[in-house]
């Protein structure tokens, strides 16, 4: 198991929350302290919290679970795709399509229409179209690549969703309590605990810190993930 020291934590800004008035008065237990006007985050409940998700997901994967990680905003869209890809897990860092967890049946078709392009262009199927048909379906296939790449292996609904800030992904979130989908959420010092099943206490807007997180869950996911492939399963 990778555990994350509190001197990591502290160097990637774990620490760091958002500015006092705008915080959520249901994280109170997880804030250590103010400073200048910023809530600081208890790095000590981090640190237990994170070793916690870590196992969850771990065992989680080893028992053949599948996971999304899902994060649209401009600092995590990069490193949502980057540690999904790496566990080969499935993602969302663009636009969250309503209905992705809740009408997944339906959104199935649209993603079969992706993987179908995808394969008639690797083909070269398109060089055999009228140039105006061939066109049409480029553009089509751009638009579903933007919006649906990242889950295009989907099979079915994950066993558990991976989010960075639960106030931006408010509609990932309402869908998975909604199927009685676990979240795994950062905790940043605005948002709702009560939202969460698995939650760590983080800084959800720099870099360093999600980036430092992710890579700690992908870890997980993917040390599951080998030892249920050495099992042969």
């Amino acid at each position: 198991m990778n555990n994350l020291t509190l001197t990591e934590l502290l160097e990637a800004g774990v620490h760091f929350g958002h500015q006092s008035q705008r915080w959520n008065p249901k994280a109170f237990p997880y804030i250590f302290s103010e400073r200048n006007g910023i809530h600081i985050i208890d790095l000590v409940q981090t640190t237990q919290l994170l070793k916690y998700a870590y196992k969850y997901l771990y065992q989680e994967s080893k028992n053949g679970g599948e996971f999304l990680f899902v994060g649209t905003k401009t600092q995590a869209a990069k490193i949502v795709a980057q540690e999904a890809e790496r566990c080969s897990a499935n993602y969302v860092n663009q636009r969250w399509l309503g209905g992705l967890l809740t009408n997944w049946e339906t959104l199935q078709k649209r993603v079969s229409r992706l993987n179908s392009l995808e394969q008639m262009q690797e083909a070269g199927e398109f060089s055999n179209l009228p140039k105006k048909e061939a066109a049409l379906l480029v553009k089509e296939l751009q638009l579903l690549r933007k919006n649906l790449n990242g889950i295009k292996k989907m099979r079915g609904l994950p066993s558990a969703i991976i989010v960075v800030d639960q106030i931006r992904e408010k509609s990932a979130v309402i869908e998975a309590r909604k199927l009685g989908i676990p979240v795994v959420s950062l905790l940043d010092t605005n948002c709702d605990p009560d939202l969460i099943d698995v939650l760590i206490p983080a800084n959800d807007d720099a870099v360093s810190s999600i980036q430092l997180i992710l890579s700690n869950l992908s870890d997980a996911i993917r040390l599951g993930k080998l030892e249920l492939e050495e099992k042969g399963i």
